[in-house]
């Protein structure tokens, strides 16, 4: 049995923690918890089931992911894989996944697990949602993260031999809308700072995702940033709606998909939009004033 190092960013994740860390207790020879100083108690509950938490302050979700690779023993490690807290694996891909590093070849550096994501206990099956495929497994020092402000993958070397399990990673977070309001509020922030630097030379562009073996990834990047950026700010989030409510069938989930594929396939891409927009006019294109923005509005200090 190949070891398995996981790593867990947190903060303030009491309600999802426990849930997280059981369903990998089943494959994992080692769980790491890097929390940003949590206020709740989600590093007692974490330590209490035999996790190593170290705590860090709060960049985003890549650099976070990054320092834990390099500062947490993964080089002791055959195999790292990368969870949030308000996921967690099927009863059934813990044992595909217990049963794969048992066997695994050496020429396999990597491993795809398909996403499940539900909203208010439904699960969201169309409009394009479904399945995600994300590489969250790799061969220690086979890979590393992405380094953007959202949306970030994790990266292999060209050419390198994946496989896909059968099973799913379910992403279910049960805070409530307000937090998902409040939560999607910061993304957009940040996802506005990935779309500026599509224009503006904010900093320097990671293109590594190009370079992977991964249609689904570089498809979606690619769409995103040579197609859906070009179009009016503010007409291309109702046009992604319409065509993720209604020509990937999005409609085809429900109520509660309405209320989904509505809020962070309209709401959310259309916050985005405003927050450029507003930086933009603010700014008058000054790269040294978007940057002073930047860190004084939304907290987001670019080096």
């Amino acid at each position: 049995m190949k070891s398995l190092l996981v790593l867990i960013v947190t903060y303030n994740e009491e309600l999802h923690i426990e849930r997280c860390v059981r369903s990998m207790i089943p494959v994992a020879s080692k769980i790491f918890v890097v929390d940003s100083f949590s206020t709740d108690r989600t590093v007692e509950i974490a330590r209490s089931l035999g996790v190593e938490v170290i705590q860090r302050k709060w960049k985003n979700y890549a650099d976070q992911f990054q320092w834990a690779i390099e500062k947490c023993g993964a080089q002791s490690s055959d195999w790292l894989m990368r969870m949030d807290a308000d996921e967690y694996l099927e009863l059934e891909t813990q044992s595909e996944l217990h049963e794969l590093l048992a066997q695994i070849s050496d020429e396999i550096d990597g491993i795809y697990i398909k996403r499940k994501v539900l909203f208010e206990g439904q699960w969201i099956r169309y409009g394009g949602f479904y399945p995600q495929i994300l590489l969250r497994v790799w061969r220690a020092g086979k890979g590393r993260i992405e380094q953007r402000w959202m949306d970030e993958h994790i990266i292999l070397s060209s050419g390198a031999k994946t496989v896909t399990l059968k099973g799913h990673l379910v992403d279910d977070n049960l805070k409530g809308i307000t937090f998902w309001i409040n939560k999607h509020n910061k993304y957009a922030s940040r996802e506005m700072v990935d779309l500026l630097n599509n224009k503006y030379p904010l900093f320097e562009k990671d293109e590594s995702i190009r370079q992977m073996d991964d249609p689904q990834a570089k498809w979606k990047r690619i769409v995103k940033e040579k197609i859906y950026s070009k179009l009016p700010v503010g007409l291309r989030a109702f046009l992604y709606f319409i065509y993720r409510y209604f020509l990937l069938f999005g409609f085809l989930d429900g109520k509660k998909g309405f209320l989904w594929h509505f809020m962070q396939g309209f709401w959310y891409r259309l916050l985005v939009d405003i927050k450029i927009m507003e930086i933009e006019e603010r700014s008058q294109g000054d790269i040294i004033k978007m940057r002073e923005i930047l860190r004084d509005e939304h907290d987001i200090t670019l080096e």
